[in-house]
């Protein structure tokens, strides 16, 4: 099982592909990581070095692993985090060349764009190509409940709602929206929705008193696993929501600001306590 993750890196914690190589390893998958960025830790320090990768660097570094055989032998392409617009569109052309390639090959869209609590935190002209170009490539894309909303312009409140801008955004593949927050949702739990033309799934776990940076980088990489390790949606919906509580739960234990990501390392791949899905009929 082969995975081309192409995202941020950094020297110190775990954001990006330092937040989703090693899970994806430890379900077996041979991981390609390509960095968007280069950073000695992820904004929110009082300091941080490095820098995003210049666009020429970018597209070298794929035509490289291209010309080793990566595209051939993949399964998933998983893209997070950009740095800059002009990534974006590397990383656009990058993809199509490869699903025009390998006719089986899934592409798993991270829009990392923003958040609830901070709103839009990359450079305004990003979110943009990530709609518009990157979206309209993917199989999956797994936005937060912030930005799915700027992602298709549309307020989702409710569970109908969701699933109704969700179709719409997206008229094929699965759209796993994650951190969601709506209507129905009980006080004290936190839910992701999973949304395909014919279905929808959603799964609940406690919401824990913590929002460390890397979640959503960490689910892609779990839903991204289970995907390729031939799971169906709901399936692949439980597992990663199980496997990112069972984290989040030791990183409480630990009262560290960095996911515990290593030291939970076999409940990445059998999290001792499991969130099933629940089929959505509406």
């Amino acid at each position: 099982m082969n995975v081309i993750s192409i995202q941020s890196q950094v020297a110190f914690g775990h954001v990006g592909n330092s937040a989703a190589v090693f899970p994806m390893q430890m379900h077996g998958i041979d991981v390609v990581a390509v960095p968007t960025t280069l950073l000695s830790n992820r904004p929110g320090y009082p300091t941080i070095r490095g820098r995003a990768v210049e666009a020429e660097l970018l597209a070298d570094l794929l035509l490289g692993i291209e010309e080793r055989g990566a595209i051939d032998a993949a399964q998933m392409i998983v893209t997070g985090y950009l740095g800059s617009a002009a990534n974006a569109t590397v990383v656009a052309d990058f993809v199509a060349r490869a699903k025009a390639r390998n006719s089986s090959l899934l592409y798993c869209c991270d829009p990392v764009i923003g958040d609830r609590d901070r709103g839009l935190f990359v450079h305004a002209d990003i979110p943009p190509l990530v709609r518009d170009l990157l979206c309209p490539l993917a199989d999956i894309v797994t936005p937060n409940h912030f930005e799915f909303e700027w992602l298709s312009g549309a307020k989702a409140a409710t569970i109908d709602q969701l699933i109704k801008a969700a179709r719409a955004f997206m008229a094929r593949g699965t759209v796993v929206v994650t951190s969601a927050e709506l209507a129905d949702t009980p006080g004290g739990e936190i839910e992701s929705v999973a949304i395909e033309r014919a279905n929808a799934w959603r799964v609940r776990t406690p919401k824990l008193p913590i929002s460390p940076n890397g979640t959503g980088d960490l689910f892609a990489a779990l839903l991204a696993a289970a995907r390729v390790g031939g799971s169906s949606t709901p399936d692949a919906l439980s597992h990663a929501a199980s496997a990112i509580f069972a984290v989040l739960e030791n990183t409480v234990a630990r009262g560290t600001e960095e996911m515990r990501i290593v030291e939970s390392a076999a409940q990445l791949v059998h999290p001792e306590r499991t969130f099933e899905c629940i089929a959505i009929t509406l």
